[in-house]
């Protein structure tokens, strides 16, 4: 690290990570300015936000005009030298559900990539951020990147989860406590025992929404839960350092520190258009919550949330798709099926999970209850101009974003864990299991 002065510094990336929606414009861009990728090894590139997710999907995209991202950004990848999980990879999925499963986020290290989700990577200990194109270009030619010293900040979860309460939970009560601009210009630390109980998985949950509390990243110290999950991984080492130096000083002290009950929490879910807007399941929307916000989401001040009927019903994203939150589902849907007049879907995070999950028959759980079984991508978390929702739908998600047309025109978003999203599927209305 060199310190630039005036709050900045100069500081070595570690690993760079693309998509296709932003990979090609970036490595154009240098290619013009005659700069070439400086150490290919470190930097991946996968085909995820805009592929097509019906089974059968090819080479293809519903976006109008996406081919040409996909194509250009292969072209792109090769010429540089630098790896791609392509389409049809075996090992394609969501950037920060497949870096994880390949062991290319480690302990200690700095990984960036052109979106706001990658701080998920953080549960490893690393510090791993969202930037621009841009940035990316200047990371990629040079190794490094500016960047402005945040302030600190740790979220201590004391105490232990309830039966039925998740990660998922976790992070829309601290949204619904402190608001969305929370953490902004933070590095937040989550700590404390209901963290350390937390697998690798549910921990990059927690980590996947410091982003929708503005912070700069969210990270979580790694200890023998992530030597264990890392171990054994295609790009970790062999053997794997303790990294035993990377947690925070007993004496440290924190620019902001705040503490969360963990047996308080109860099963969330949003009813807004901001992940601020969230409730336990069990209460009603605010008194005073905002009439432009009640007349788009349609609902009205003091309503019970639980109960609500729905359209539709999709567990997927890089916040909640990873296989143990496809068993957690599945569990709540065997034997049973989802309601009629509900469209449900399910969208693996990964090609390697997707298999996973269908060697254990968690595809026939869902197909059997209604669902759609998808292929790995991004897919309807969000709205790129193709595949969509029938307008003014009513959605329970396990995305991690819920304003106005984020699936897509005039839908009406509520996040919430797989579990109340497999839950509230089989009813027909938003419920808890």
């Amino acid at each position: 690290m060199t310190d630039l002065g005036g709050g900045y510094a100069l500081i070595a990336i570690d690993r760079i990570f693309l998509h296709e929606r932003t990979g090609a414009a970036a490595l154009k861009s240098m290619a013009d300015a005659g700069r070439k990728v400086s150490d290919p090894a470190r930097v991946f590139a996968v085909m995820d936000h805009i592929v097509d997710t019906r089974p059968g999907r090819g080479d293809g995209t519903l976006m109008p005009g996406g081919a040409a991202f996909i194509t250009e950004t292969r072209a792109a990848c090769h010429a540089a030298g630098i790896t791609l999980f392509d389409v049809n990879d075996p090992e394609q999925g969501i950037t920060h559900v497949i870096s994880p499963e390949l062991g290319i986020v480690l302990p200690g290290c700095t990984l960036i990539a052109p979106d706001s989700h990658t701080c998920t990577q953080g549960a490893f200990g690393a510090l791993a951020w969202g930037i621009g194109s841009s940035e990316a270009e200047h990371a990629m030619a040079t190794g490094t990147l500016r960047v402005a010293k945040p302030r600190t900040m740790r979220v201590t979860y004391s105490g232990k989860l309830r039966h039925g309460v998740t990660a998922k939970d976790m992070v829309l009560r601290l949204l619904a406590d402190h608001g969305a601009g929370g953490g902004a210009g933070h590095v937040v630390e989550f700590a404390g025992d209901a963290v350390a109980a937390l697998d690798m998985e549910a921990r990059m949950t927690l980590c996947n929404m410091a982003t929708e509390f503005a912070a700069f990243t969210g990270l979580i110290k790694p200890d023998a839960v992530t030597l264990a999950y890392l171990e054994g991984r295609r790009y970790a080492p062999d053997p794997l350092p303790g990294w035993s130096d990377l947690i925070t000083d007993e004496d440290a002290a924190f620019d902001r520190e705040i503490l969360v009950e963990a047996d308080s929490i109860e099963p969330m879910v949003s009813w807004g258009t901001s992940p601020e807007h969230s409730i336990a399941l069990s209460s009603a929307l605010p008194d005073n919550a905002d009439a432009k916000v009640l007349n788009y989401i349609g609902l009205h001040a003091g309503q019970k949330i639980d109960g609500t009927s729905i359209d539709v019903a999709f567990i997927g994203s890089c916040t909640n798709s990873r296989l143990s939150d496809l068993r957690r589902a599945a569990d709540i849907v065997r034997g049973k099926h989802v309601a009629n007049g509900v469209l449900a879907l399910v969208v693996p995070g990964s090609s390697s999970v997707k298999r996973a999950a269908e060697a254990e028959g968690l595809d026939q759980v869902f197909t059997d209850a209604g669902f759609q079984w998808r292929e790995s991508g991004c897919s309807l978390c969000f709205y790129a101009g193709g595949e969509s929702f029938p307008p003014g739908s009513r959605v329970i998600s396990s995305t991690n974003r819920n304003f106005e047309g984020r699936q897509g025109p005039g839908i009406r978003t509520h996040i919430a864990s797989p579990e109340v999203v497999a839950a509230s599927a089989i009813a027909g209305r938003i419920t808890a299991p």
